[in-house]
């Protein structure tokens, strides 16, 4: 039977149903009863690339199995996989513990995840070095020495959008792609400041939407709780800017425009990302970069909803699927670039 992630386990199942397993952590389960009184358990299983949720009913195989359960074990579920009405089900579904060496390759990843996600570490490290302001490229260089393993686990959101652990990586990543083409058309745009920006606008999100280092159930922060993504943003930005201008050898206070001046303009950044104050950004966009960079965030968050979407949502009718809650409208297949079959 062959193993999947479960990323590949949503593609291959709404295809080609069949007989496949999966390897992941429990990041929920639930025993429930439906209306006549049947007990079923529903559990969420996740992996570095996503999640799924499955009901084990009382007359299959892995019934006994999920009463031993608990919150946070390791698992190896396998059945008949395929969508119905209701998502993802798993026909008389297995479950069997995982071993220590299965356990460490779910930790490590799959293949394809691995490997784009350090494709798109290198290129943060290398976009944050390629900074001509020794200001922006000091503090973005002391932010991923400091916090690169966090940032690396982190998710880009808790549901919505590259929700997953290493997540926000990749939406960094990506927007910074889309900063530089941007600024290669609007010259007047200051790259750099974008570019930091960028690193930083999510960055409260290291503890918002963090995984633990073994493991793929995103707790809740208390800090974080009480104050939000942006906050944290903001007082690590301005508390790395002072410990970089601290131990830089060049004098900032020497440079045009001023250190002030720029540290607080990548402020404004954190504080502006969201767009409008009932999304939760304290102040509006104020300057082209600001601007620019909530429209680059809000783009890369969008297209990566349709392409999960695509994956997950009901299927209404042929290239129709059910809308993505937070893009408002139900979702149809795209065209496709030309040349592709």
């Amino acid at each position: 039977m062959e193993t999947l992630s479960i990323t590949e386990l949503k593609a291959q199942a709404d295809v080609n149903p069949g007989e496949y397993a999966v390897h992941a952590q429990i990041a929920t389960l639930a025993a429930k009863q439906t209306r006549t009184g049947k007990p079923y358990f529903e559990i969420t299983l996740a992996d570095s690339a996503g999640e799924i949720k499955i009901k084990i009913w009382q007359d299959t195989p892995g019934f006994a199995k999920a009463e031993s359960l608990r919150e946070e074990d390791w698992v190896m579920a396998k059945g008949f996989w395929s969508f119905n009405d209701y998502g993802l089900d798993a026909r008389d579904c297995e479950l069997q513990s995982l071993q220590e060496e299965d356990i460490a390759a779910v930790l490590a990843g799959d293949e394809a995840t691995r490997a784009k996600q350090a494709e798109d570490y290198n290129y943060i490290e290398a976009s944050c070095r390629e900074l001509s302001d020794p200001r922006f490229k000091a503090v973005c260089e002391l932010f991923l020495k400091k916090f690169g393993d966090r940032f690396k686990r982190s998710g880009g959101a808790r549901n919505l959008h590259h929700a997953r652990r290493g997540g926000l990586v990749e939406h960094v990543a990506q927007m910074m792609r889309c900063t530089k083409a941007i600024c290669s058309i609007y010259s007047n745009l200051n790259q750099d400041l974008i570019i930091a920006g960028v690193l930083f606008h999510d960055c409260g999100k290291m503890w918002e939407n963090n995984y633990p280092e073994k493991g793929f159930k995103m707790p809740y922060d208390f800090s974080a709780e009480l104050m939000g993504h942006i906050s944290f943003g903001v007082e690590l930005a301005n508390s790395l800017w002072k410990e970089a201008e601290n131990e830089s050898e060049s004098d900032w206070k020497t440079m045009e425009p001023s250190s002030d001046k720029a540290r607080l303009h990548l402020i404004h950044l954190i504080l502006s990302h969201h767009g409008t104050h009932e999304f939760g950004s304290p102040v509006l966009p104020k300057t082209p970069e600001a601007m620019a960079l909530h429209h680059v965030d809000n783009i890369d968050a969008k297209l990566e909803m349709f392409a999960t979407g695509y994956l997950e949502q009901e299927t209404l009718a042929p290239g129709v699927q059910k809308k993505v809650w937070a893009l408002n409208a139900n979702i149809v297949h795209p065209l496709g670039n030309t040349g592709e079959e």
